[in-house]
C-alpha cells in the first residue's frame, strides 16, 4: 500500500522532531537509562490512549450520525404533515364527539416549552377520542386520503421511517383507514358493526397522528422558529388562529 506523499513528509517531521527532543534530553541529562524508561513507560500507555481515542471519537461520530438521520426524519416527517397531515388532522376533527377537550390541549403558542408539549402530549394520550362519521362529511376524508395514497406509499418505502417506529405506526394508521375507506363505495349506507369498526380505524389514526404532530411541532419550535410560527397561525384546533400578523 502507498503512502500519501504528503503523509509521508508529516510523518518524517515527527520522527525527526522526536530524535531531536530525545538528544537534547539526553545531552541535557546524561541519563539514558532514564530516557528509555519513559519511553517505555509512554509505549505501554498508547493501547490506553487509542482505546480511549477510540471510545470518544466512537461516542461523538455515533451522536452526529443519530442527529443526522434525526434531522433527515423530521423533514420526512415535516413533508406528510405539509402536504397531507395537518389537513387529515382537521377533517378527522369533525368527527370528534369530544373537539372542545381535545382542543384545549392543541392550542399552541408562541411561548410554550418542551414540557409544555410533553404533558400536551401526555393529554392526548390519555384522552379517549370517540369519533363518529355522522358528525361530518367522510365521503370527503375518503377523497383526501385517497387522493393522497401514492404519497403514502412513496413515505413506506423511506428506509430511513424505520428508525422511527411511532411515526410508521401512524403511517401504517393512516394507510389501513385509507384502505378500509376505499373498500367501500357507500359510506353512507354502512352497517352498525361495519360502521363502528371503520370508526375505530380512524380513531386509531387521529390519535396517533395527534401526538406526532405535537412531536413534530416540538421540533419546529426549536430549529425552525418560522416554520412554527406559521404552525401556531394556522392551527386547525385554534378558532382564533390566523394566517395574517397583527
Amino acid at each position: 500500500m502507498k503512502l500519501d506523499k504528503g503523509l509521508a513528509w508529516l510523518a518524517v517531521g515527527m520522527l525527526g522532531v522526536s530524535a531531536v527532543l530525545y538528544t537534547v534530553l539526553f545531552r541535557s541529562f546524561g541519563r539514558l537509562g532514564d530516557i528509555e524508561f519513559y519511553t517505555l513507560l509512554d509505549l505501554a500507555f498508547i493501547p490506553i490512549n487509542v482505546l480511549i481515542v477510540s471510545l470518544v471519537l466512537n461516542r461523538v461520530l455515533a451522536v452526529r450520525e443519530k442527529a443526522a438521520l434525526l434531522n433527515k426524519l423530521n423533514m420526512v416527517i415535516g413533508a406528510f404533515f405539509s402536504e397531507v397531515g395537518t389537513d387529515l388532522l382537521q377533517k378527522l376533527a369533525v368527527f370528534d364527539t369530544d373537539i372542545e377537550e381535545t382542543g384545549e390541549h392543541l392550542r399552541f403558542n408562541g411561548s410554550w416549552t418542551p414540557k409544555d408539549f410533553a404533558m400536551a402530549r401526555g393529554e392526548i394520550a390519555e384522552h379517549d377520542h370517540v369519533l363518529k362519521f355522522e358528525h361530518g362529511d367522510v365521503d370527503a376524508l375518503k377523497a383526501c386520503l385517497v387522493s393522497h395514497r401514492p404519497f403514502l406509499l412513496r413515505l413506506l418505502e423511506n428506509q430511513n421511517l424505520l428508525e422511527h417506529e411511532q411515526f410508521t405506526e401512524a403511517l401504517w394508521a393512516v394507510f389501513h383507514l385509507t384502505e378500509e375507506l376505499d373498500a367501500r363505495r357507500d359510506l353512507t349506507d354502512l352497517g352498525a358493526a361495519d360502521r363502528e369498526h371503520v370508526e375505530i380505524d380512524a380513531m386509531r389514526a387521529y390519535e396517533r397522528l395527534l401526538s406526532e404532530w405535537l412531536g413534530y411541532l416540538k421540533h419546529l419550535k426549536a430549529q425552525y422558529p418560522y416554520l412554527y410560527s406559521f404552525a401556531v397561525r394556522t392551527n386547525p384546533f385554534d378558532a382564533k388562529a390566523s394566517i395574517s400578523i397583527e
